[in-house]
């Protein structure tokens, strides 16, 4: 019998397994982003992304996070381009889904999420265009950076919240919207 991928779990399935934790700051992070890609670099065809970079918590030194690393490639929304980079990031063991932001839709690529050994280290990889709505959370991240005392409130934020939402990671990240927007929008006003 086949073993079961992401696409085959419920939402509630995939909470269960993967419940939100936040773990406090790892030095071994940044590390593995840039392992990953190293990884991504030699194994992709050139010219299917432009540039790859950490965000989210774990890219943020000293900030409390979810253990997954988040990382974002900027790609060109290209049909038979698109097909490339999904076969590839297949063969490099990521699978791949669509997702949709505020009507602007963007790739995702996620790794690690191993059933039958839920402690694997995970990756989600989120593709965009330059110009796409995506690229803000560098902002978001550069803010936070530059801002300890705002990057503290956000992980008494994230704390709270993973308690509300252990096992419900899609109302976890919605919960976090308003904070992020404001941050971002503050981000914006400040940074360009």
């Amino acid at each position: 019998m086949k073993e079961k991928t992401l696409h085959d779990l419920t939402k509630e399935e995939i909470g269960q397994l993967f419940p939100v934790e936040i773990s406090t700051y790892s030095e071994k992070w940044p590390y593995l982003f840039e392992q990953e890609k190293i990884l991504i670099n030699n194994a992709l065809e050139p010219g299917l992304f432009s540039r790859i970079e950490h965000f989210g918590s774990t890219s943020v030194p000293g900030l409390s996070a979810k253990n997954i690393i988040d990382i974002l490639m900027e790609v060109d929304f290209d049909e038979p381009q698109n097909q490339k980079l999904i076969d590839q990031m297949k063969a490099l063991g990521y699978e791949f889904y669509w997702q949709s932001e505020d009507s602007h839709r963007h790739m995702i690529f996620v790794k690690g999420y191993n059933i039958s050994s839920p402690e694997d280290q995970i990756y989600h990889i989120h593709a965009g265009p330059q110009n796409h709505p995506i690229w803000d959370r560098v902002l978001f991240r550069d803010y936070l950076i530059a801002h300890p005392q705002t990057a503290q409130e956000y992980v008494q934020l994230k704390l709270k919240l993973s308690e509300i939402f252990k096992h419900d990671r899609v109302a976890y990240r919605v919960a976090k919207t308003d904070f992020v927007e404001a941050i971002t929008k503050r981000a914006k006003q400040q940074l360009l």
